[in-house]
C-alpha cells in the first residue's frame, strides 16, 4: 500500500481526531494531548515519523497506540521544506 503524504500539522490533528472518536474517551470526557510527530529515518514497514509522549494518557496506551499504528500504515510524513517567500508572492527585495 502507497503511502499518502500529510505535513506535521495534519498528522497530528488526524491522530487526535481518531483518538477523540474512541467511545470510552467520549464517555469519560478524556481530553489526550497528541504531541507533533517526529521525522525519523523511515523503519522497515517505510514509515518515516512517530509519535511518543502523549498527555494525559491514563489507560488508554494499548488504544492510542494502535490508532498510531493505523495511521503510520496511511501517511508519511511530508519532508518538502517550504519557500516561506513564496506565502507573500514572487517578489524579491531590490536595492534602491
Amino acid at each position: 500500500m502507497i503511502r499518502k503524504t500529510r505535513t506535521a500539522s495534519q498528522l497530528q490533528d488526524e491522530v487526535s481526531r481518531r483518538i477523540q472518536r474512541l467511545q470510552e474517551v467520549v464517555d469519560e470526557g478524556v481530553k489526550i494531548r497528541v504531541p507533533r510527530p517526529q521525522l525519523q529515518e523511515p523503519d522497515a514497514t517505510g514509515c518515516n515519523w512517530d509519535i511518543k509522549h502523549f498527555g494525559n494518557l491514563g489507560g488508554y496506551q494499548r488504544d492510542v497506540a494502535a490508532i498510531v499504528a493505523a495511521v503510520r500504515k496511511e501517511f508519511n510524513l511530508s519532508t518538502e521544506e517550504k519557500d516561506l517567500n513564496s506565502l507573500f508572492g514572487d517578489a524579491t527585495p531590490t536595492a534602491e
